[in-house]
C-alpha cells in the first residue's frame, strides 16, 4: 500500500532528494555525498545515527561504506556482517530482500544474539530500522538505516524517508560505477584492455621522474607484429582480434608488473621497461618478449604462428619528449624488419643513414625559411546550403627553386618536434594575417585557417608569438583566425592543450578547431575537455562515404556528437557532387575539398571567387523539405548506384581502384536490417527491394568472381544482366509513396 504523507513531509522529502543529487551533478566527491546523506537523515530523526552498509568486493559480508556520527568501534564491530535470517535489522533486510523495523532491540528476536545484544548495550542502541538498497537489475547490493537511542515506531514519514534514502545510494554509486566505467574506456584499448595513448603519456611521466631519481634507465620500445596482415586477410578480423589479445597477455605475462604495455593500435604496441642498469639488461628483457611472442598460437582450432619486431629508444641517453623517443623506437623497429624480422634493434644515430638525411633536409628547410621559399596555397570553404564561400584553410608549399613545388607531406614530417617546426609555425600565423588584411582592403570577406602541432601549441613562444602578429594587424578581425589542431595532438597533455585553447579563444579571439576528428584514441574526452568551435571531420572517412557503410556510422557519429557539444562541424575530402548530398542529408552543409577546390595561390583564389558558382545539386537538396523516408531514400539512392558504378568500372577496366576491399559492403545490403527495425518503411516493399537487391548483388558476386578468376570475356558478357538487375533495384527505390 502506497505510503501517504502530508505535504511538508513531500517536501522535505524532495529537498533532500534534491540536496545530495545536486552535490552528485556538481562532482563531489562520492564518500562525502554519502556521508551528507547519513548526516541530513539523521536531521530528520533526533536521536539517530545513520549508516550504508554495502558488500564487500566478495559479495559475502557486509561492511559499512558510509557512518560519519559512528564511534569506530561501532563501525569495526559491525564489519564483516554475513546476512541471514535474525542478523540485524541490516543483515535481515538484505537477507529477506525487505525493510526491518525493530523497535525495541532488546525483546526483537532479530536482535536476539548474543552479540547483537552486547552491541545494543555498549553503543546504547535501542531501535534499529533498515531498507534494502537495490542496484542494477534490482539485485540487492546493501542496506541503509537509522539506528535510533530511544524505543520508538515508524511513522510513514520515516518508511519513506529509509525508502528514499536508499533509492538515492543507489543512484550515487551507480553513477560511481558510470564514471569509473567512462575513465576506464578514457584510458584502455577496449580490445585487449591494455593502457592506451593517454594512459602511456602519463606512465611515461611518472617513470622518467623515477628514471632521473634513481640514475637508472628507462626503455621505450616500438612493437609491431610481423606478418600479422595474413591472419586477418585469410581467417577474418575476429580471429585477427583474439590474436592481439593473447599477444597482449603474452607481453605482460613477461615482463614485469612495474612495466607497462600500451595498444597504440592495429598491431602495434609500445613499451616502458623501467630500472634498466645497461643496454644488455634491456636486450635480454626484449628478447625474452620475442620469444614468447614467437611460439605457436591456438586460436578457434587454428594453429597461428607470427613473430614481433621491435625498435628501442633509452631515456634519458636520450634526454628528449616521449613523442621523439617513440618515432625513434619506431624507426630501428623498421630497420629490424629490414633486418629480417623477429628481432631488436636500438636506434643509434650513429648508425642511422635516415638521421643524417634528415639533418642534411632539415638544414635544407631552415635555409628555405630563409631564402623566402615558401608559399601559402588557400583551399576554399563553402556552406554548401546556402551555396557562401566562408572561409579557406592556408596550406604551406615549398616552392624549390630547382625541383619547383614540394608539398608539405616530402618537408613537414622532418620537423616534426623540433625548434624549426615553430619558426615555420610562426611564419604561417603571419602570413596567414597579412593575406587577411590584404584581402580585407580588397572587400574580401574570408575566415582562413592554419594549421598548428602539438609542438607550436604547447611552446612557451606560441601565445606571445600569435599575440604580436595580431597586433601587428590591427584592422584584423581576430574571429577571422581559426586554429586547426590535430586531434591526435591532443593526446598528450590533454589539460595543458585545453588551457592553451581557451586563452586564445577567451583573450585573443580567435576560433578553434579539432582537425581530423575520429582519428584520435579517445575522441569523446577530446569532445568534452576541448573547448574547440568547430569540429573537422577528417578525408579519410569522407573520401569512403559512398564505399563503406562503417564510414557512414563514424560521420554520423561525429555529427550527432557535433551536434550534442554545441559544436559547427565541417567535412574534408569532398570529392564529388555525391559526397556532399550525402553529407548534407546527414546535416553536414560545411564543407571543403577538391569537389570544390583544389588549393589555390592568394591570386588564383581571388579570380576563383569571381567565376564561382555554387553548386545547384546541393542547393536543390538542401530546398527540399524531405520526410525521413525521403531522406533515407535519396542515401540508398546515391550509395547503390556509386556501388553499380563501382562494379561495372571494375568489369571494364583491368586497374585495381581499391573497390574490391568494399565490395561486399554494399550500403543498401547493410542497411536494409536496419531499415525493417526501424519501421519506417511498408514491408511488403522492404521486402520487394531485399529480393531484388539480393539478386543485383549475386549477379554482380558472380560476375566479380569470373573477373577474378581470368574469365573476363565471361564477366563482361553478364554487364546487361547486372544493369537490369540494377534498373530494378533503382525503380523500386523511386517509386516508394
Amino acid at each position: 500500500m502506497e505510503v501517504q504523507l502530508t505535504n511538508k513531509e513531500m517536501e522535505n522529502l524532495l529537498s533532500l532528494q534534491q540536496e545530495i543529487l545536486g552535490k552528485v551533478a556538481i562532482g563531489k566527491q562520492y564518500q562525502d555525498t554519502l556521508d551528507d546523506l547519513c548526516r541530513t537523515a539523521e536531521s530528520m530523526l533526533p536521536n539517530s545515527l545513520a549508516s550504508i552498509m554495502l558488500f564487500d568486493d566478495k559479495k559475502e559480508s557486509l561492511i559499512i561504506k558510509a557512518a560519519p556520527n559512528i564511534p569506530i568501534e561501532a563501525i569495526n564491530a559491525l564489519n564483516g556482517l554475513i546476512p541471514s535470517e535474525n542478523s540485524g535489522s541490516c543483515g535481515t533486510a538484505v537477507f529477506k530482500g525487505e525493510p526491518q523495523f525493530i523497535c525495541d532491540t532488546r525483546k526483537d528476536i532479530r536482535w536476539s544474539q548474543e552479540g547483537f545484544q552486547s552491541f545494543a548495550e555498549t553503543f546504547g542502541i535501542d531501535a534499529c530500522w533498515s531498507m534494502p538498497i537495490r542496484g542494477n537489475e534490482n539485485f540487492i547490493i546493501g542496506s541503509f538505516a537509522l539506528s535510533s537511542m530511544e524505543k520508538r515506531q515508524p511513522h510513514n514519514f520515516h518508511k519513506k524517508l529509509l525508502e528514499t534514502c536508499a533509492g538515492i545510494v543507489a543512484i550515487i554509486l551507480n553513477r560511481e560505477a558510470e564514471e569509473e566505467k567512462l575513465h576506464h574506456m578514457a584510458h584502455y584499448d577496449e580490445l585487449t584492455q591494455l593502457p592506451n595513448r593517454i594512459l602511456f603519456s602519463d606512465r611515461f611521466t611518472q617513470a622518467a621522474a623515477h628514471s632521473k631519481r634513481t640514475n637508472t634507465l628507462l626503455a621505450v620500445c616500438f612493437l609491431d607484429l610481423d606478418n600479422f596482415k595474413p591472419v586477418n586477410d585469410n581467417h577474418g578480423h575476429k580471429v585477427g582480434d583474439k590474436l592481439l589479445v593473447e599477444v597482449a597477455s603474452r607481453i605482460k605475462q613477461t615482463i614485469r608488473e612495474e612495466d607497462t604495455v600500451s595498444r597504440q593500435g592495429g598491431d602495434e604496441f609500445t613499451l616502458l621497461l623501467g630500472e634498466i642498469t645497461s643496454i644488455a639488461q634491456c636486450g635480454e628483457v626484449i628478447e625474452r618478449i620475442i620469444k614468447a611472442l614467437a611460439q605457436p598460437y591456438l586460436i578457434d582450432k587454428l594453429t597461428l604462428t607470427i613473430s614481433a619486431s621491435i625498435g628501442t629508444s633509452i631515456y634519458p641517453l636520450e634526454d628528449v619528449d616521449l613523442d621523439t623517443l617513440i618515432r625513434h623506437a619506431d624507426q630501428a623497429m623498421y630497420l629490424a624488419k629490414l633486418s629480417g624480422k623477429n628481432q631488436q634493434r636500438l636506434f643509434s644515430a650513429s648508425d642511422h643513414e635516415h638521421t643524417i638525411n634528415t639533418q642534411g633536409k632539415q638544414h635544407e628547410i631552415k635555409q628555405a625559411l630563409a631564402h623566402k621559399e615558401f608559399q601559402l596555397y588557400f583551399q576554399p570553404k563553402v556552406n554548401m546550403k546556402t551555396g557562401e564561400v566562408f572561409g579557406s584553410e592556408a596550406l604551406i608549399r615549398w616552392i624549390h627553386p630547382e625541383k619547383g613545388l614540394i608539398p608539405p607531406l616530402d618537408f613537414l614530417p622532418l620537423i616534426e618536434g623540433t625548434e624549426l617546426e615553430i619558426q615555420i609555425g610562426g611564419w604561417v600565423i603571419n602570413e596567414a594575417l597579412q593575406q587577411l588584411h590584404d584581402w580585407q582592403q580588397q572587400g574580401i570577406q574570408l575566415e582562413v585557417s592554419i594549421n598548428v602541432s602539438s609542438h607550436h601549441l604547447q611552446s612557451q613562444v606560441f601565445f606571445d608569438q600569435l599575440n604580436e602578429a595580431l597586433d601587428k594587424y590591427p584592422d584584423v578581425n581576430s574571429q577571422s583566425l581559426q586554429l586547426e589542431i590535430l586531434e591526435s595532438s591532443s593526446l598528450g597533455d590533454i589539460g595543458a592543450i585545453s588551457g592553451i585553447i581557451q586563452s586564445c579563444q577567451n583573450v585573443l579571439g580567435v576560433k578553434v578547431a579539432l582537425d581530423d576528428f575520429g582519428t584520435g584514441y579517445s575522441s569523446l574526452t577530446h569532445m568534452k575537455n576541448l573547448s574547440a568551435n568547430t569540429i573537422k571531420i577528417d578525408q579519410t572517412f569522407v573520401r569512403d562515404l559512398l564505399d563503406d557503410p562503417n564510414d557512414y556510422s563514424i560521420i554520423d557519429g561525429v555529427i550527432g556528437l557535433a551536434k550534442a557539444f554545441n559544436r559547427e562541424v565541417i567535412a574534408e575530402g569532398v570529392e564529388t557532387t555525391n559526397h556532399g548530398l550525402m553529407l548534407l542529408t546527414m546535416g553536414c552543409n560545411e564543407a571543403q575539398g577538391y569537389g570544390i577546390s583544389r588549393p589555390l595561390t592568394a591570386n588564383d583564389l581571388e579570380s576563383w571567387l569571381a567565376d564561382y558558382k555554387p553548386n545547384q545539386h546541393w542547393i536543390d537538396c538542401s530546398n527540399r523539405n524531405m520526410s525521413l523516408q525521403e531522406n533515407k531514400i535519396l542515401l540508398l539512392q546515391l550509395t547503390t548506384e556509386h556501388w553499380f558504378d563501382s562494379v561495372n568500372k571494375f568489369l571494364l577496366t583491368m586497374e585495381d581502384s581499391g573497390f574490391g576491399q568494399f565490395f561486399m559492403k554494399c550500403h543498401l545490403g547493410v542497411w536494409l536490417s536496419r531499415l525493417e527495425n526501424e519501421q519506417i518503411f511498408n514491408q511488403k516493399w522492404l521486402d520487394q527491394l531485399k529480393l531484388a537487391h539480393d539478386a543485383l548483388f549475386n549477379i554482380a558476386n558472380d560476375l566479380v568472381e569470373q573477373h577474378q578468376t581470368g574469365n573476363i570475356a565471361m564477366a563482361r558478357k553478364g554487364i546487361n544482366a547486372l544493369e537490369t538487375s540494377y534498373h530494378v533495384v533503382s525503380s523500386l527505390l523511386s517509386s516508394y509513396k
